[in-house]
């Protein structure tokens, strides 16, 4: 499986182009806004979308969700039904935030933790890490080693939990007893700024990490 990360929208979201290299089928993740420039790395690769995965309800994570399902016919699969109250919120959210106007949607699919979700033939775990919203999701490939862990976590940072239904110490909990498990060898894709591992911020991340 190969990735291609599209920065998006003024809030320079990271959405992921999924790619299995088996079977050339594709996924996008948190298609927040954008949508001319992630159809046309799409049409570049030359392949195929099967589906949207969405990580949480935030505006500029799933801005462009409705309007590329709609367009493509793709099933919407995530986040967590807990998130449902965000994504019901979108036109708010947009006007609140000077986005353009964006529909809400409701998923073919609510995950839970324990579910895997497949692209192509690759299957990704899921992983319910609740903090930053209630309802967010980690998308996790054990072949890979590779986390989409939206915004959970960041290259020294964590996700902001002053939001609606938003808990700091919860969203700890997620990272130290869902994520740090995984492995420190696990590279991770994060819903902004660069990528880094769970081991570097083990040791370093002031939120988290062996300093704190």
């Amino acid at each position: 499986m190969r990735y291609t990360i599209i920065p998006v929208t003024a809030y320079q979201q990271n959405c992921t182009l999924l790619v299995c290299e088996q079977t050339n089928k594709a996924a996008l993740v948190d298609p927040g806004g954008d949508l001319d420039v992630l159809l046309k790395e799409v049409k570049k690769q030359g392949v195929e979308l099967e589906s949207i995965l969405v990580t949480h309800g935030h505006l500029d994570h799933v801005g462009g969700v409705a309007e590329l399902a709609e367009t493509l016919s793709l099933p919407i699969i995530g986040p967590q039904i807990e998130d449902d109250f965000w994504i019901k919120a979108l036109a708010e959210q947009c006007r609140m935030f000077g986005f353009p106007e964006s529909a809400g949607f409701t998923p073919q699919r609510w995950l839970k933790d324990g579910d895997t979700v497949k692209v192509g033939k690759q299957v990704l775990q899921v992983i319910h890490c609740p903090g930053h919203t209630p309802g967010h999701v980690v998308f996790f490939s054990e072949e890979q080693r590779l986390a989409l862990v939206g915004d959970v976590l960041f290259k020294g940072s964590i996700g902001r939990t002053d939001f609606p239904k938003g808990d700091h110490q919860t969203l700890i909990d997620s990272i130290e007893q869902k994520l740090w498990p995984l492995g420190k060898d696990v590279k991770f894709i994060p819903g902004h700024g660069p990528m880094s591992t769970f081991g570097a911020e083990m040791r370093s991340n002031p939120y988290v990490g062996a300093y704190r």
